[in-house]
């Protein structure tokens, strides 16, 4: 009796473990985060470069505009507007170097800016470039899984007058 109760209290154990890995990797999969931020984008912003967010491949799939905007003060903004990405762990937006990153090696390989976490996979959002970055340095912009080093959905920056 002893050793049943061992062997079902050890698998019992081992499949919750088992479980709450498993709900922690997939279950972002499951729900929507939706943001709506109001974009600004009236008469004192100067719009610099934008591009359009696309799948990276069949399972990490992407789409919105990415529109880079100058205020009156000086601050830039990376807007995403119209955005919708698969849902994933840890997932962050990059600028990135690479002028047309096609797979997690193109992305890896270059120099790149963190803008910090994905708000939500769904909406309109706004992220903040620090004072003093050199934009040029970056040719595209993408969302990027951090803890698997795995590229959702990329966009190549074309600049704007």
């Amino acid at each position: 009796m002893r050793r049943f109760i061992g062997f079902f209290g050890s698998g019992f154990v081992m499949g919750a473990v088992f479980g709450a890995i498993i709900w922690y990797l997939f279950s972002p999969l499951l729900f929507d985060e939706v943001v709506s931020e109001n974009l600004d984008g009236g008469s004192g912003f100067a719009v610099i470069a934008g591009g359009t967010l696309v799948d990276a491949d069949g399972a990490h799939r992407g789409t919105g505009e990415v529109t880079i905007v100058r205020d009156t003060d000086g601050m830039i903004q990376v807007q995403l507007s119209a955005f919708e990405v698969t849902n994933g762990p840890d997932l962050e937006v990059w600028l990135s170097a690479h002028p047309d990153p096609q797979s997690s090696s193109d992305v890896k390989g270059e120099a790149f800016l963190s803008l910090g976490q994905l708000k939500g996979n769904v909406g309109d959002q706004a992220y903040y470039v620090p004072m003093g970055e050199d934009l040029s340095a970056y040719k595209s912009l993408v969302i990027w899984c951090e803890q698997f080093g795995v590229l959702f959905s990329p966009a190549v920056l074309t600049p704007r007058s």
